[in-house]
């Protein structure tokens, strides 16, 4: 039997336990928040890292956001259009996409289109079909849960004309886009494009809350001449981004992508206060594409950890 100051030291006990463990739980809690607001941006997968994969049929495009996810450990991801050019209206074939998504947990971001048309095109006939060749892949984006479609300006003509043709065709489609709450974004993807002064200019003269950019790390070279500076490109593009590629090609031994100073470009991203996702886009052919991928994450998360410190 057990006396009354027993039973109160046993209760005391219980108490004492009890209170540490809420304790505890607070704490991890607060942890868990403090490491949420430290994440000043997410990682998610360009489906062109595969392409090479993709390409050979040893990867099929169904299977995208598995491979991500099981093989990368990454619950985003962006579509390349070329790997399923013919069911942008499919809807079995979407359902089938989001239904795969859905059963590992990953999230649909942006589809890359290409081969539809230059949106700057001096013919004012074909400028218009560019645009609305890209309407299918706007509706496709809407139904995977997309937020945005990448397109690209190419045009002809003098610095000036090419400005104006390729403002006219993307102000065109983010109209289009807007009703569906897609936004159309421009990679600096060659030609003037990989100008950041000319596309940045571009965007002030299309003036649209649904047209913007994705800066891409590496795609800087104009011409066989002529190559702009990447680091004064993205800074001009940041103010328009609503996404980020993270092109990568080669790494050395400590793990630093050779071509660009990961730290120095991710500084400019997050001081233009963007905090959304950055793309891996692994494009080299020294590693394989799962390696490339994988030193890419390994180095971004590297990154992010360093200067999430001193990001307010």
């Amino acid at each position: 039997m057990i006396e009354v100051n027993e039973l109160s030291l046993v209760n005391r006990r219980d108490f004492l336990k009890q209170s540490a463990a809420v304790g505890a739980m607070a704490v991890a809690g607060e942890t868990l928040a403090n490491a949420a607001a430290r994440q000043v941006f997410k990682i998610s997968l360009a489906q062109w890292s595969l392409h090479k994969t993709l390409f050979k049929k040893e990867l099929d495009n169904l299977d995208f956001a598995k491979t991500a996810k099981q093989q990368f450990g990454i619950s985003a991801i962006e579509f390349v259009n070329q790997f399923f050019k013919d069911k942008a209206k499919d809807m079995n074939y979407l359902r089938e996409l989001n239904k795969r998504a859905k059963d590992f947990g990953v999230e649909h971001r942006l589809i890359m289109c290409d081969g539809e048309g230059a949106l700057g095109d001096p013919d004012a006939a074909k400028r218009t079909q560019a645009v609305e060749n890209h309407y299918r892949w706007v509706e496709a984006a809407k139904f995977l849960g997309c937020k945005i479609i990448r397109v690209n300006a190419q045009s002809k003509g003098s610095y000036e004309e090419q400005q104006k043709l390729a403002a006219d065709g993307l102000r065109r489609l983010s109209e289009f886009g807007a009703k569906h709450k897609i936004h159309v974004v421009v990679e600096n993807h060659g030609g003037l494009s990989s100008n950041g002064q000319w596309l940045s200019g571009v965007m002030k003269m299309v003036g649209h809350p649904y047209c913007g950019t994705l800066p891409d790390f590496g795609n800087f070279r104009v011409s066989q001449t002529e190559t702009y500076d990447r680091y004064k490109g993205v800074t001009e593009l940041m103010p328009f981004a609503k996404a980020v590629s993270a092109k990568s090609n080669e790494f050395d031994e400590r793990g630093e992508e050779i071509h660009t100073d990961y730290r120095k470009m991710m500084k400019i991203v997050l001081d233009a206060g963007y905090r959304g996702f950055v793309g891996i886009e692994y494009e080299g052919e020294k590693m394989s594409e799962a390696d490339g991928i994988r030193a890419t994450k390994k180095l971004l998360e590297r990154v992010h950890a360093e200067l999430s410190k001193n990001v307010k």
